[in-house]
C-alpha cells in the first residue's frame, strides 16, 4: 500500500498514470503534478479512478520539498526533463523518499549525458538509507533489464547490441516521438561505442547498417548513436570478457534529410542567437514549432521493436540471443491515449516505482538498473502490456 508523486504531465507521465492506476493494489494514492496543472487535470480526469493533482515547478527544490511534505510519497518517479533530475534528486534527499527517473541528467546549454552527475550522489542517498534507481524507462531501463537477464546463458559475451526500432509512421512531415529537444539532441549529437575497454567516439550517425526485425517489420536501417546505458553495462559485462557494446536506433531517409537540413542552417543549434533584440535558443524556436508529440497518438500506426542482441559462448559454444518487445502504437493509444514510444517508457517507469514502492527492490544509494534481479521486473513487463519474447539463433 504505498503512495505515488508522478512529475510530469507528458505522454511517458500518462502512460505511468494508467498503469498505476491499473496496479491499485500497490499505488492506494497518487498524485501528479507539473509546471501546468491544468494538464495534469486534464491526464486525471481521463483515469478510472480520482487521483491528486498539483502545480510545481520541478526547477525549485523548496517549492518540490514543500510538495512532497505535504503529499508524503513513498516513492517520486520523476518523468520531468531530464535537466530536472538533480533538482528532484535534492528533493528526495531533504525529505527521505525514494526516487526513479527514466533518462539520466543532462545540462541544459551542453548536448552532452552521462551518469556521473547521479552517481556522485551516491554516498548522500546511501547515508540517507533511500534509494535512487536511475533510467528505468526502455532504453535505458528494460535494456539493462534484458540484460542481466540473458546473462545466465553464457559464460562469455563478446557483443551486447541494443536496437531500437520504431516501425510506426504518423503521416507528418517531420515529427519526433518525444520532446522534440531532447530527441534532437540526442541524435545530432556525435555517437560512441565501448571496444576493447574503451569508449570510442564517431560522428553523428557515421555508421549505419541492416537489420532484420521480426514481428513483420522486416529489414530496416540502424544507425549507432550513444545512448547512456552502455556506460552502466559496459563495467557490468566487463567480467564476462566483453569486447564490444554499441546502441542503435533506425531512422527513416525522410527523417534524416529533414534533421541534414535543419542543422544545415542552424535550427538545431542550442546557443542562443539574438533575434530582433530578443534572445532566443533555436532548437527550443524549432520545438514550438513541431507538432506536440502527444498529439501524434491518434495519427500513429505500427510498432516499436526494441531489444538486445547479445553474442558469445556457453560452455565452450557459441550462443547468439535476442531478447525483445514489440508493441503496437494503435494498441497502445486505445489503452492510453498514448503511441508506442511513450507506452514503452511509462511502463517500465510504473513498474519500477512498484519494485521500490514493494520493497522487491530495496537498498541505500543509487542504483542503475542491472544492480537488481531481474526476473521480478521480467515478470512484470508481461503482466503490464510490455510482453518479451526470445530468438535464439
Amino acid at each position: 500500500m504505498s503512495r505515488v508523486l508522478i512529475i510530469g504531465a507528458g505522454g511517458v507521465a500518462t502512460v505511468a498514470a494508467h498503469k498505476c492506476v491499473q496496479a491499485s493494489d500497490v499505488f492506494t494514492d497518487i498524485m501528479i503534478a507539473s509546471r501546468t496543472e491544468s494538464r495534469c487535470k486534464k491526464l486525471a480526469a481521463a483515469l478510472k479512478r480520482p487521483v491528486q493533482t498539483a502545480q510545481v515547478d520541478a526547477d525549485n527544490v523548496p517549492q518540490l520539498v514543500e510538495l512532497i511534505k505535504s503529499f508524503r510519497p513513498d516513492v517520486v518517479l520523476n518523468l520531468a526533463l531530464p535537466y530536472q533530475d538533480l533538482h528532484i534528486m535534492d528533493a528526495c534527499l531533504e525529505t527521505g523518499v525514494d526516487y526513479v527517473d527514466a533518462a539520466n541528467y543532462e545540462p541544459p546549454d551542453v548536448a552532452h549525458f552521462e551518469y556521473s552527475w547521479q552517481w556522485a550522489y551516491r554516498d548522500r542517498f546511501r547515508e540517507k538509507g533511500i534509494t535512487a534507481l536511475l533510467g528505468s524507462g526502455f532504453d535505458p531501463g528494460v535494456s539493462n533489464v534484458y540484460t542481466a537477464w540473458e546473462k545466465q546463458y553464457f559464460d562469455v559475451i563478446d557483443t551486447l547490441d541494443i536496437i531500437d526500432c520504431n516501425a510506426g509512421d504518423n503521416g507528418q512531415a517531420f515529427a519526433t516521438n518525444f520532446n522534440p529537444e531532447i530527441n534532437i539532441r540526442e541524435v545530432t549529437a556525435k555517437g560512441k561505442y565501448y571496444k576493447d575497454g574503451q569508449f570510442i567516439e564517431t560522428e553523428p550517425l557515421e555508421f549505419s547498417k541492416m537489420f532484420d526485425f521480426p514481428a513483420g517489420i522486416g529489414p530496416k536501417k540502424i544507425y549507432l548513436l550513444w545512448h547512456e546505458e552502455l556506460e552502466s553495462l559496459a563495467p557490468y559485462l566487463k567480467p564476462y570478457g566483453l569486447k564490444e557494446a554499441r546502441f542503435w536506433m533506425t531512422f527513416s531517409d525522410n527523417y534524416i534529410k529533414h534533421l541534414e537540413v535543419l542543422q544545415d542552417v542552424g535550427m538545431t543549434r542550442i546557443d542562443p542567437v539574438i533575434y530582433e533584440g530578443h534572445e532566443i535558443i533555436p532548437l527550443q524556436f524549432l520545438k514550438a514549432l513541431l507538432p506536440d508529440p502527444a498529439s501524434l497518438g491518434p495519427l500513429t500506426k505500427g510498432k516499436t521493436c526494441i531489444g538486445c542482441l547479445l553474442q558469445g559462448s556457453k560452455d565452450g559454444k557459441p550462443v547468439k540471443r535476442f531478447v525483445y518487445n514489440v508493441c503496437d502504437h494503435e494498441e497502445s493509444f486505445r489503452e492510453t491515449g498514448a503511441q508506442a514510444v511513450s507506452y514503452t517508457t511509462g511502463v517500465p517507469a510504473m513498474i519500477g516505482a512498484m519494485m521500490l514502492a514493494t520493497g522487491t527492490w530495496k537498498g541505500p544509494g543509487v542504483f542503475n538498473m542491472e544492480e537488481f534481479d531481474p526476473a521480478p521486473f521480467m515478470q512484470k513487463l508481461n503482466e503490464y502490456g510490455l510482453p518479451w519474447e526470445e530468438i535464439v539463433y
